[in-house]
């Protein structure tokens, strides 16, 4: 397994590391800044790895198999080979939107669970467009609903509240209410749990990158709401540029 450097510090742009393995054009390095997608509902991160003469790489696409990060490349893949040393860098501008727009999701989430009691049945976060699936089942004005949640998510953004971001023992951090806002998903099965804190609105365990405070996010702004199911109602948002 990589170490993974963005649960650690999700401000991480460039790193160094080490090539543990190599197939085809995949990738595995001992420690990444790398964001794998669809993890967590956030698309991919990508970049470049360099070699240590200039030689650069394109990072098009970061994936998890299994407990293992890959990093698909595209270049000259003979030149990489185990054991040499490369040089990571994010496309930040890309990363920071995705970041923004995940902060606003939990922001989001913890509003219409706290008032309808919904949880989030799917998703995805790109750099241009986050969508959100909500079981509201029973809630008959649920397009004005998702409507007038942005409003208060932007309310909440501007309040800029600091992010915090710890690791409990699973067990403590299971007690928490609301905890897990992903219907039917626990975290996975480990000794302990990362969790993302937004003071007095919202905690979650999460393992994704987030931007430090809510002011970071800017401007959460409505694209469009659509029915996908009783238990997806859908809502695309975006944030000011």
């Amino acid at each position: 397994m990589a170490k993974l450097l963005f649960q650690e510090d999700s401000y991480i742009r460039e790193f160094d590391a080490t090539i543990l393995d190599i197939k085809d054009n995949k990738v595995f390095l001992d420690r990444t800044a790398f964001h794998p997608g669809p993890s967590g509902g956030l698309d991919t991160d990508r970049g470049w790895l360099i070699l240590p003469d200039g030689t650069r790489f394109s990072v098009d696409r970061v994936v998890k198999e299994g407990e293992k990060v890959v990093h698909i490349v595209s270049g000259d893949i003979g030149l990489l080979k185990p054991g040499l040393p490369v040089h990571g860098v994010l496309d930040w501008e890309r990363r920071y939107r995705i970041m923004r727009l995940h902060t606003a999701s939990h922001i989001i989430a913890a509003l219409l669970f706290n008032s309808y009691g919904a949880k989030v049945t799917g998703g995805h976060i790109a750099p241009d467009v986050a969508r959100d699936d909500f079981d509201l089942r029973g809630v008959e004005n649920w397009k004005e609903v998702l409507r007038q949640v942005i409003d208060e998510a932007n309310n909440v953004a501007r309040r800029c509240i600091e992010v915090r971001v710890y690791w409990l023992p699973r067990e403590e951090a299971l007690k928490i209410p609301g905890i897990v806002k992903l219907a039917g998903r626990l975290p996975p099965n480990v000794e302990k749990i990362r969790v993302v804190e937004i003071p007095g609105v919202d905690i979650q365990a999460d393992g994704g990158p987030h931007v430090k405070n809510t002011c970071e996010i800017g401007t959460i702004e409505f694209v469009k709401v659509e029915s996908k199911g009783a238990r997806r109602r859908r809502l695309y948002y975006t944030v000011s540029p």
